[in-house]
């Protein structure tokens, strides 16, 4: 059975923590509460992968550029979701969290009532997808049928890394997270790579300046 994509974020929301301490998401870009412009980034790609990769990255840059200066200093922030709509995938869930807090060190995912973003279990013909801003808000569908086909983990993961705000790269080897099911069933891989990870540390902190240059340049 083939799963599709629809297109990816259309803006990025940058959220920053304070200086020396990690708060949630919600409270780190005052005026930023409401999630907009979503739109769903599937595990599988379709014919538009590579345009909806291009228009992920110039989001991001949108973002970047306009939310910069709101907390000078930023260095972590604690982004909270809620598993309570996915009971099924709950340890699958709470790995895929392990994964990334163990990556990462910019921001970390925690459990919680007061969620910033969430996890849905259910059946749907596109597949698991990330309904996400890329900056820790939306929701994340988990598809019964694909997650008998693929390894669990890895979806949750890949689908968590869009909520931190990395896009598809589905011809990517299956050492890559966000090459998603393009590696095919086989690909067991739930752990980011080196550039994975220094891409969402980087979009996580400080020097936000410097990061948008350099994300103009590559989206061009």
């Amino acid at each position: 059975m083939r799963f599709s994509t629809s297109a990816l974020v259309a803006t990025l929301g940058l959220g920053l923590a304070s200086t020396l301490s990690a708060v949630p998401a919600s409270a780190a870009a005052p005026g930023s509460d409401a999630v907009s412009h979503t739109a769903k980034s599937a595990y599988i790609a379709s014919g538009d992968s590579r345009g909806d990769s291009d228009a992920f990255l110039k989001a991001v840059i949108k973002s970047v550029l306009a939310k910069r200066g709101v907390v000078p200093g930023t260095q972590a922030v604690t982004v909270t979701y809620s598993a309570s709509k996915a009971p099924t995938f709950k340890a699958v869930i709470a790995r895929s969290a392990q994964i990334w807090n163990s990556s990462v060190s910019n921001v970390q995912l925690k459990e919680g009532s007061s969620a910033d973003f969430e996890y849905r279990e259910g059946n749907d013909p596109s597949g698991s997808y990330a309904s996400t801003d890329g900056h820790g808000n939306g929701y994340i569908f988990l598809d019964y049928a694909q997650n008998q086909q693929y390894n669990s983990t890895r979806v949750a993961a890949h689908e968590t890394g869009h909520v931190l705000g990395l896009p598809d790269h589905y011809s990517g080897p299956c050492s890559e997270l966000m090459s998603g099911g393009g590696p095919g069933t086989s690909c067991t891989n739930a752990q980011p790579n080196a550039a994975e990870i220094s891409r969402v540390n980087q979009l996580w902190a400080n020097g936000l300046a410097a990061l948008g240059k350099t994300l103009e340049v590559n989206a061009r």
